[in-house]
Order: C-alpha cells, then structure tokens, then sequence
C-alpha cells in the first residue's frame, strides 16, 4: 500500500478535459503527509470548461435516449470496478488528503454502494407513470422526467472519492453529461474515478474533469451549466445560490456543520465515548458532518470528560498507507492554522485542554493532535463558528431539554447524534432536533451510508438532498402529459356551454366520493 507512483499519476493526468494539455501551466499536487510534490496537473481555464460542457451537450443527446435500465448496467459495472480497484483509490486518497486508511475506505465503500443504489433502484424512480386527471375516465395524465442538460459538479477536497462521483452517478444515471471541477488540492482522486467509469462504458465526454482554480472553472460553471451541485462552505454556497438564481438554473448544496451530539444521563458511557471519537475525528475532523459540540448531562459529564480525554490521548496518529493509525494528517497548512488558532483563542479566553492541543511536525507538516475542550463559552471563536478540524468542546448540561436547546442554538441544521440510556428516549429527542440527519448511537456514519434516505441540511447547512429518490429527481425536469378524451373541460357533445358549467361545480364536488379524491 504505497504512495502512488510517477506512472500512475502520467495515466491519470491524460484523462483530463483539457485540450493541448501538455502545454498549460501546472499546479503542484502534494503528498499530504509530507508536503513534498508527488505530481502536477494542467490548470484550465473558463474556455477549457466551456468546450468540456459543448461536449457534453453533444455527447448527452445520444445518452438521454438510452433507457434508465440501459444507463444503469454502466453503473453496475462502475460499482464492481471501484470494489476491484479499492486499493489504488485508497492510495491515492490518502495521498492527496493525508486521511487515516479506514476513512479512505469508507470513501471507497461509499462510492461503490451509492452507484450500487442507483443502478438497482433508479431506473423505477425514473419510469414513467400514471397519476389521477381531471375527469376520471376523460382526463388521461401520465408523468415523465427529462434529464436536466450538463450538470456542473463543484466538488472539495476532504472527501475527494464520495464527493467527486456520488452526487454524479444520480445525474448520469438521469440521463445527463456531468462537467466536474475537482478541488485544485485533490484532482487525481476524481480522475482516478473517471477512468473507471470509462472502463465501465461511459463516454468520456460525459464525465468530463476539468480541474483549475474556483475563480474560474467554478465561475465557468455557474455560467453554462444547467443545474449545479455544490460541496463547501456556507459563505460560499450562498454566493452560489445566488448566481444559480439570477440563471435561474437548478441548484443543490451540502455546506457547513457546527454539529452536536447529545449524552443522556443514562447513557453508556464507554460507548458514548468511543462513538464520540469517530464522530470527531473522522478524517481528522474535516468532514462536514462531523460532531464538533458534546452536550454531556452532569450526572456523568466528569466521567465521560475523563474517560474521553484519555481515549483520545490513547488515539495513534500517523503517516502509514495502512490500517494501523487512528488519525491522519489534515489536509493542508490552512487546516492546521485554522484548528491551532481557535484552540489558542479558546485557550486564552479561559477554556481547558483536556487533550491533544498541539501540532505535531514530529509526524508530518500537516498534523494536529486530537483536541478535547471544556469550558468553551460564546466569546470564543470555536464556541460557534465551524473549525473543520479535530477539535471539539464538551459542555456539562443539567438536563435533556437543555442539551437539544443548546444543539438547535445555531444557523446550521446538518447532522446531529443520540446517545441515550433508551431507544425510545433517543428516537424521542431526535424528533427535536433541527437537523438534516440524526443519528442514534453513531456519529454520522448510520444515516449517510443509508443510501436510499436523503441526506442534506437545514438552515445554512445547505439545500436540497443527495441520496435517495430525492438525490435522483432533483436532476430532472419533470413533465406532465395531459390527454382530454370524450368530453371537454369546457363543454360537452349535445350539452348547452350554459348548463355544462352551472353543473360543473357540483360534478366536481361529487368527486370527492370516489376513491383516492
């Protein structure tokens, strides 16, 4: 299990949708765990993007008219060869995000059932189908759905494999091309992926990989396509939004967390703290659904404090393409700053490490220790804003009811977790929680992995879903097909126009009699 070598990254670069490549200038791609380059990639341009998504056009005509069932044997095949290349992607994964191996594996899993999930149930979502017209009998409507056009994929770099394929195997899978802008930090993860969904059989104008700064190829995006997925930030993503809307194009995005989970009295401890550390730490906290807020009762706060701080001290970190680390590295020197500075903050405004804390360039250029919190209050930078690292709070609360008002004081609605002494009692604070999902006794794997249930956010976590018939239709145009037969909604044969209307109200009063009105 290496880093990937020189050739590897020679037969990955030749896939990008960017003519004349050879002669563009490059970026440097970077071993996450040592900082030191590993490849380069060409860096388009707004024209590269606009000939990527020409391309496209023209290659999703012949595509649209394939039938779902016809589109997702592509996808089953894509889904099998993800299975028989899971260590190469894990590599490569590892390579350009530093992520500990058994996260990179859950990207790989991912990628693989969610194509899975599509090319077993998303040829029924999309079939068309009858619903009740106007006259029964006389009103014959039937519902089909179009594929949108080119859908623009803008996706970032924590979760390279998921991001870059989940959301555009739903989009292909509807009959779409798909234009993708990997993030600059993490471009060979999508690409790796494009060559096996060549291999599988689809055309590579349809998932066309067209790496370059946001600034441009981003902005190309927003510009030509028909419908675009976004992953990030809030800030961000509100930006989006509103370009999408002066276009009045299509728009989906999954943003940012301040996630909390919440510790009943009657928990059990030990479970709750390993499921803590997972929820936590997670690729090393990068991972928008990560749990950042602990709402612990009193009763068993200390306990739980003590028995988390020292599991987390207990945690091995690493530089290994293996399975023998718990933690990895972060991402990038901006990861790092931003966990140390809100730590310092923290620090400084009176709050206690409880462990971590602390860079390690023993290790690698890029690592942090774990990082336990208490006594964290609302003057401090981290009390509210997301650090998108391995850093979070534990905050003693008297009460259940005060522990879900605390989880729900924020503008993000992304993901929440339960650890109850109940399933009754943790199913029950659920309900109370404004968040996109809710997981009970896990951090956030439960409800993400659940492909055939949506995945999203409320408030500014985010809009629209991925996942499920929702992460399907949301790529489609919807259209209604209505055929009057017999008689008309406006007369009928041998009927005066007067009397047809003066008893049209009551015929269609009458209608709440039969079944299914």
């Amino acid at each position: 299990m290496p880093k990937p070598t020189p050739d590897y990254f020679e037969r990955l670069g030749a896939l990008v949708a960017i003519d004349n490549a050879a002669a563009r200038p490059t970026r440097s791609i970077l071993e996450a765990f040592s900082g030191v380059e590993m490849a380069t990639i060409p860096v388009g341009t707004a024209e590269d993007l606009e000939t990527a998504v020409s391309r496209a056009r023209a290659a999703q005509q012949g595509w649209a008219k394939q039938s779902p069932a016809e589109r997702a044997k592509v996808l089953k095949k894509f889904s099998e060869l993800v299975f028989a290349n899971a260590a190469s992607l894990m590599d490569i994964a590892q390579a350009e995000t530093g992520k500990a191996r058994s996260y990179a594996q859950e990207e790989v899993v991912d990628v693989a059932l969610t194509a899975r999930y599509y090319a077993t149930h998303g040829p029924k979502m999309l079939a068309e189908r009858k619903v009740q017209g106007m006259l029964p009998g006389a009103t014959k409507v039937r519902v089909r759905y179009q594929p949108k056009g080119v859908v623009g994929v803008i996706s970032p770099w924590n979760y390279p494999l998921t991001l870059a394929v989940s959301d555009a195997v739903a989009a292909l899978l509807a009959g779409n091309g798909v234009v993708i802008k990997p993030d600059s930090q993490t471009p060979y993860c999508a690409l790796a992926l494009a060559e096996l969904l060549y291999e599988a059989g689809l055309p590579p104008a349809l998932f066309a990989v067209v790496p370059g700064p946001g600034s441009v190829v981003g902005q190309a995006i927003m510009a030509t396509c028909d419908y675009v997925m976004f992953t990030g930030s809030s800030e961000t993503g509100a930006s989006l939004a509103e370009q999408a809307g002066r276009r009045l194009i299509g728009f989906s995005a999954e943003l940012g967390g301040k996630n909390p989970m919440i510790v009943t009295a009657n928990a059990k401890i030990d479970h709750a703290v390993e499921g803590a550390a997972r929820a936590c730490y997670s690729n090393s906290g990068q991972l928008c659904i990560s749990i950042e807020r602990l709402y612990v009762d009193k009763a068993i706060a200390d306990e739980f404090t003590e028995k988390f701080g020292t599991f987390v001290r207990n945690m091995k970190l690493g530089a290994n393409y293996d399975f023998n680390v718990d933690m990895g590295s972060l991402a990038s020197a901006a990861q790092v700053e931003t966990a140390e500075a809100h730590v310092d903050d923290a620090v400084s405004k009176g709050a206690t490490v409880v462990a971590g804390g602390k860079r390690r360039a023993d290790l690698g250029p890029f690592f942090f220790e774990p990082t336990v919190l208490s006594g964290v209050t609302d003057e401090m930078t981290c009390f509210r804003n997301e650090t998108f690292g391995p850093v979070v709070s534990v905050y003693p609360v008297d009460s259940t009811d005060e522990a879900i008002k605390l989880a729900n004081d924020t503008d993000y609605g992304l993901n929440a977790s339960v650890f109850a002494g109940s399933s009754d009692e943790a199913q029950a604070i659920a309900e109370q929680l404004r968040a996109g999902t809710v997981n009970i006794n896990e951090g956030y794997a439960a409800a993400w992995a659940s492909t055939a249930a949506p995945m999203g956010g409320m408030g500014i976590s985010g809009v629209g879903r991925r996942h499920g018939e929702e992460g399907l239709l949301k790529y489609t145009e919807p259209q209604t097909i209505a055929e009057q037969r017999f008689i008309g909604i406006d007369k009928a044969p041998g009927v005066p126009k007067s009397v047809y209307r003066a008893v049209t109200p009551l015929a269609v009063r009458s209608l709440k009699f039969l079944p299914g009105r």
